[in-house]
């Protein structure tokens, strides 16, 4: 009778703590009541907030900024922003290894946000007379202005643009990390919360890219640069403050050493004793105890038969040395990172295509009517607004409605599977560029009906044409931006949750650079042989429309290879080690 009282009423507070090793900066274990959940994550949110609207408050209408006072012409103007923002989703590879092999999620990312203070250049390069571009003079165009920036003033600016960058490696692989971090996975409640959170952090994020694709455009290309570069360097500074008012409420996870050693240990053990044969028995390979793993506060992680070819490095033979002998569960750590490879490749196609929504359909919109009344026209960067409009709509129907539905017929708490999610987002990929295509030949056909030639001739169709790609670019975001963070996040190991992640932004980068190197092939290889080319500075005489069905058969091409990828990757296990932490909750309440 004793001990079932004893049961029910716990005397030692254990049930108060976090389960999953999480602890406060000190690295003590944290109240669950206290800290973490959504408390925390107000303030991780309210930072991306403040943060996005910084960031696509440059990124939206750098395009424009490049062409009117750098004077860059298409090609180059479009591949100068996809190369940035291809090393903005890079740099978090260096990121991600900071965080997970030495300063934790919450150091790297306060240190990053210090070099942030390119922010605070790209303003000064764009304001003080000496370091910005020199204006035309009362009354002329900039398309017809000869003067010409500096290489001094040149080299500032992209200096700045790259420094935020740098700064963007530390901040961005970690704090939505950092996010999921915050809740237990051995408390339902907050178990079924972390499965809403990625989709309500995409949301969050939207807020801050409405704001700066609708009013800073608007400030930016009627008011001044100088303002409009302004008003995201303050909102930065306050999207830090707003982190920092967090710091007591974060859970933290300490660092597990390099996740680039760990796997290259395995790696490389298993070259060496690629004559070594595996025993048949998965007991005979090295592995430490439960207790040990328990000691380091790591998770073990039960033997699979996927990429035997690695189970070498735990055999018992020769030295013992960690490039010669690794344990299982971190042979299944580096398996677990490998096997996410082909679905990585799968998604560079992906982002190409998305990265056209902030170069080549906003120049199309350049050559459309924006007018919205006699006094004022619709910048074209704005209708960028239409993508994070669908995607906080499809987002938020989704996530509240479609999962609660589905998930009742297939016992999925996702409703359905990331890889799954991913795929629909892919078929919806095909269909923007299909629908670009069109768009572009009915431009282009009325333009030539009308002699309308000239590169800097408007063609009279309304810019809201160009509305269903926007649009459907959101819908595409909400399933295929969302469930690789998400997949990327949870199919990673404990101890490289951050490296994980940055597989998911290294593929934006990557599909990025893929998109600059393409775009400056085709134009090229399309000129030759007396052809004016698909792509030239004057849209009104390119062929947008060829480009545009190229990327639809790369899309399509793609989508028959992730469908082969999906096919035959396996979801991880819950670790042993989890499952006795879940089981043994309730009697360590006793």
């Amino acid at each position: 009778m004793m001990a079932a009282v004893e049961e029910k009423c716990p005397v030692d507070g254990r049930e108060d703590y976090t389960q999953d090793g999480t602890v406060d900066l000190k690295g003590r274990p944290v109240l669950r009541a206290k800290t973490g959940g959504w408390r925390a994550c107000f303030f991780i949110v309210g930072y991306e907030v403040f943060e996005r609207m910084a960031y696509h408050g440059i990124s939206s209408n750098l395009v424009q900024y490049l062409a009117k006072k750098l004077h860059e012409g298409t090609v180059k103007s479009s591949n100068s922003v996809t190369n940035w923002v291809g090393t903005i989703w890079m740099t978090p590879i260096l990121g991600a290894y900071i965080a997970d092999a030495h300063l934790g999620r919450y150091w790297t990312f306060v240190i990053a946000s210090g070099i942030y203070i390119g922010m605070c250049l790209l303003t000064l390069a764009v304001s003080v007379p000496a370091l910005r571009p020199p204006s035309c003079g009362h009354g002329v165009k900039e398309v017809d202005c000869n003067k010409r920036a500096s290489s001094l003033q040149v080299g500032i600016f992209y200096c700045a643009l790259y420094l935020i960058a740098v700064g963007n490696g530390g901040t961005k692989p970690n704090i939505s990390t950092m996010g999921a971090d915050q809740f237990d996975e051995f408390e339902q409640k907050e178990r079924t919360q972390k499965l809403s959170f990625f989709n309500w952090w995409f949301s969050s994020i939207l807020f801050g890219t409405l704001f700066s694709n609708t009013l800073l455009v608007y400030v930016q290309d009627n008011v001044g640069w100088s303002l409009g570069y302004g008003l995201p360097t303050i909102g930065l500074l306050l999207s830090v403050s707003v982190f920092l008012v967090g710091t007591p409420f974060y859970r933290h996870k300490v660092p597990s050493g390099s996740p680039f050693t760990r796997i290259a240990n395995v790696l490389v053990a298993a070259l060496r004793k690629r004559k070594v044969p595996v025993p048949t028995d998965p007991k005979e390979l090295h592995e430490l105890s439960l207790e040990d793993y328990t000691k380091m506060g790591k998770f073990r992680i039960d033997y699979t038969t996927s990429l035997r070819f690695l189970d070498k490095a735990a055999v018992k033979s020769g030295p013992s040395s960690p490039w010669m002998l690794c344990p299982v569960t971190q042979v299944e750590e580096t398996k677990q990172m490998m096997k996410m490879i082909p679905v990585l490749f799968a998604t560079f196609i992906p982002s190409t295509i998305i990265s056209q929504v902030n170069t080549l359909f906003i120049k199309q919109g350049t050559t459309l009517d924006r007018s919205m009344g006699p006094h004022f026209e619709i910048p074209p960067a704005s209708l960028t607004t239409f993508v994070s409009i669908f995607m906080l709509i499809t987002v938020t129907i989704y996530d509240r409605y479609f999962v609660p539905t589905v998930r009742h017929y297939t016992k999925n708490p996702r409703g359905i599977t990331l890889l799954q999610r991913l795929g629909f987002g892919l078929v919806l990929q095909l269909i923007i560029m299909v629908t670009a295509c069109l768009v572009e030949r009915k431009r282009l056909s009325i333009a030539r009906e009308n002699h309308i030639l000239g590169k800097h001739d408007t063609v009279p169709i309304t810019i809201f044409i160009l509305l269903p790609q926007f649009a459907l670019a959101g819908v595409a975001d909400a399933f295929v931006e969302v469930a690789k963070l998400e997949f990327f996040y949870d199919q990673a190991p404990e101890g490289m949750k951050s490296l994980g992640t940055s597989y998911c932004t290294s593929s934006i980068g990557i599909g990025h650079f893929f998109s600059s190197f393409l775009l400056s092939t085709v134009a090229d290889i399309t000129k030759r042989n007396g052809h004016k080319g698909w792509i030239l500075d004057n849209l009104n005489v390119s062929h947008l429309d060829y480009y545009y069905a190229f990327l639809a058969i790369l899309s399509f091409l793609n989508g028959l290879f992730f469908l082969l990828v999906a096919k035959f990757f396996v979801y991880n296990d819950v670790p042993q080690s989890k499952r006795d932490i879940a089981m043994e909750a309730p009697l360590s309440k006793a």
